[in-house]
């Protein structure tokens, strides 16, 4: 999955769920703010390991796309 579709999937899943990028990084924990999931969603940052499980949990979404 190239950076472009990767950023249309996280912001349709994200959109779908009604939550802005601040939620988002609230409901994700301690440590993620909106900014650094605003740039995870735009493929400016690559999250870790763990935090992209925390997404793809949150989004209902393969944690490993961001690996591929």
């Amino acid at each position: 999955m190239d950076g472009q579709e990767l950023q249309k999937l996280l912001t349709k899943k994200r959109i779908k769920l009604g939550y802005t990028h601040q939620e988002v990084a609230n409901l994700l924990g301690k440590g993620i703010t909106r900014q650094y999931y605003s740039m995870i969603e735009k493929g400016e940052r690559r999250p870790s390991v763990n935090v992209a499980k925390k997404i793809g949990e949150l989004l209902g979404i393969k944690w490993t796309i961001f690996f591929e």
